[in-house]
């Protein structure tokens, strides 16, 4: 099976539409972020579906249901996206890997980890820019699969795979296809977003 982990996609639906064919996926996992900031909200659902992808809950999905729950429709997305959004999980186990959106308590793991770590977390313990960033702090066992931070852009270590590189912001959507452990990078086709 060839399983593709994506970067924050935000959106940017050409991009993903590319990096889908460059891939060509039996399974797709995406690390949350999906919908906002870029330009085709629609066509990253349209893709979703067509992939049956599967997905992690971002800080920005979040965002989007809470709107979506005061304001009502959301980025021109039909209610089935917000069916969808509000079952994604904040984890992904499997063996050997976790996905998430933001980060893993470093030292305990899924056990100690919050729902806003989980959604929001970039340092460890926080309260800082000092800090460390949380994945300095992670020793394993299992590979954390993450988004969230595109000011590091790819960050990779023996327990951590960082995917989250700006696409939005005029960068590249990236995605790993684990079985032969190979990064690939689309460029953006503009800067949607300023940085």
């Amino acid at each position: 099976m060839r399983t593709l982990y994506v970067g924050d996609v935000h959106g940017c639906s050409a991009e993903l539409k590319r990096l889908l064919k460059l891939a060509r996926p039996a399974r797709v996992v995406l690390v949350g972020d999906l919908f906002t900031k870029g330009p085709d909200a629609l066509g990253v659902w349209k893709l979703i579906q067509r992939y049956e992808a599967e997905a992690v809950l971002g800080n920005h999905d979040q965002h989007v249901l809470r709107r979506w729950a005061r304001d009502g429709r959301q980025l021109g997305l039909p209610d089935s996206a917000r069916s969808w959004l509000k079952r994604l999980p904040l984890f992904i186990e499997e063996p050997g890997r976790v996905v998430v959106h933001a980060g893993l308590h470093p030292e305990l793991g899924l056990a100690g980890t919050s729902r806003e770590m989980a959604l929001f977390m970039r340092r460890f313990p926080g309260r800082s820019e000092r800090d460390p960033f949380w994945y300095q702090g992670w020793k394993g066992p299992e590979q954390v699969i993450f988004g969230h931070d595109a000011m590091r852009g790819l960050v990779r270590g023996p327990y951590h795979l960082g995917l989250d590189t700006g696409c939005v912001y005029g960068g590249v959507l990236t995605g790993w296809l684990a079985e032969e452990d190979r990064i690939l990078q689309v460029p953006a086709a503009e800067v949607y977003r300023p940085v």
